[in-house]
């Protein structure tokens, strides 16, 4: 027997495409919508109002379906107060609770709207019931008595509406493409990256070890020296090539001005690591001299924080390396938070760990000269990026003439 409920959207649903994916969501998962009610704002700032019946061949399909929609925010007519379950044990989850979105998310409590602080995707919801706050928690943080929303009652999500201006993400949003004008993409990045910068803006780069390989640091180093980098993020390889390019030109053993192997230069990486270990951490090399530039000298000499996070592959690793992935996502995190703009540059693994503890909100460009690595960003719940292929080498320098051109006039 078919069973049905009304559901509701408001807001900039047409234009934001959120309509169309909500009937997608509902004809292939095998269920119907009637359409109640569709008042169409009338101009281009005024929002749109629908109420639909959803109907599907069972109650379980109906949840199914409403969950899918829920993420759009769509949400039932009468919305009740969530509800909470206190956590049995450390990292121990109730059953069935809210598994969120990196979307602006809100939940009703004691008859009120209250927002999710720090939101990200695919964590959890606490509700502090006496401050009558709410924010997001990924598992491993979960604490005894912890108040976990379950279900998706009284949980409001905030789907990302286009913009009402044209700016250069609306322009490239949320599609991956070998074929268009790269110079004329990054003209826009950097017309971007100005206006967080002069507004006071946070930047991040999450960066791998092509940008070294390919040539790219000291247009990188540049970026931070003036200050449109302030924050950098990455693993081992890319501080302990950069520090090996500064010290004996070289970048896992190739020679980086002439593209050519060097006899006996498969060893400088691990020489770089042996004398970072001796000084004792990278900035008490930049500080006795042994260090003079590159991309971690800059980091250090003009205070901007990074966070290398380890992995199975690190040879050494260099002193300031997190070797406890848990320990890194938290250094992460703080230095995500109230960030303005990530550029995720050659680096897959790192990229998607990122992209997983950012809002939606976040402007996100990723660089990768495969395309396979932007769509797996992408699918793997980073919408809001966009994907650019090209290789590290080609972008930062183009990148950095840009923000010279249109920061200064001069060509």
């Amino acid at each position: 027997m078919a069973v049905s409920q009304e559901i509701e959207l408001s807001g900039h649903i047409i234009d934001s495409g959120i309509m169309t994916q909500l009937f997608d969501k509902v004809m292939d998962m095998g269920g119907n919508f009637e359409i109640l009610i569709f008042d169409i704002g009338k101009k281009k700032a005024d929002p749109s109002h629908a109420r639909l019946r959803i109907a599907a061949a069972n109650r379980e399909k109906l949840r199914s379906i409403l969950s899918e929609l829920h993420r759009l925010g769509a949400r039932p007519l009468e919305e009740k107060d969530v509800h909470i379950v206190a956590a049995e044990g450390d990292r121990i989850l109730p059953k069935g609770f809210y598994s969120t979105t990196n979307h602006p998310t809100e939940i009703k409590f004691s008859g009120e709207w209250i927002p999710v602080d720090s939101i990200e995707m695919d964590c959890t919801i606490i509700v502090d019931r006496h401050e009558k706050t709410a924010r997001c928690l990924p598992l491993g943080k979960l604490k005894k008595g912890d108040y976990v929303v379950v279900g998706e009652q009284g949980v409001l999500v905030h789907y990302p509406e286009r913009p009402r201006e044209q700016t250069s993400f609306e322009f490239m949003h949320g599609t991956v493409s070998s074929e268009r004008p790269i110079e004329t993409l990054i003209a826009k990045i950097a017309r971007e990256i100005l206006e967080v910068h002069r507004s006071g803006g946070k930047i991040v780069l999450v960066g791998g070890p092509a940008i070294i390989h390919t040539g790219a640091a000291k247009s990188v180093a540049e970026m931070i020296r003036k200050g449109y980098i302030n924050v950098v993020l990455a693993g081992n390889a890319l501080a302990t090539h950069d520090i090996e390019y500064n010290l004996f030109g070289t970048s896992l053993g190739m020679d980086i001005s002439t593209g050519k192997p060097v006899f006996g230069g498969h060893k400088n990486h691990f020489y770089a690591i042996s004398e970072i270990i001796r000084a004792g951490s990278i900035r008490n090399a930049v500080e006795k001299g042994q260090v003079t530039g590159g991309i971690m000298y800059e980091c250090i000499r003009n205070n901007v924080p990074f966070v290398l996070a380890g992995s199975i592959r690190d040879d050494g690793p260099l002193p300031e390396v997190i070797t406890d992935t848990m320990a890194a996502q938290d250094a992460m995190r703080r230095e995500l938070k109230g960030c303005n703009m990530v550029l995720m540059v050659a680096t897959l693994l790192h990229s998607v760990a990122v992209g997983n503890c950012l809002p939606s909100s976040v402007k996100t460009i990723c660089v990768d000269i495969n395309p396979a690595s932007l769509t797996k960003l992408m699918d793997r719940g980073t919408e809001q990026a966009i994907g650019i292929v090209s290789d590290a080498g080609t972008f930062f320098p183009l990148l950095a003439k840009q923000l010279e051109i249109q920061s200064t006039g001069k060509r």
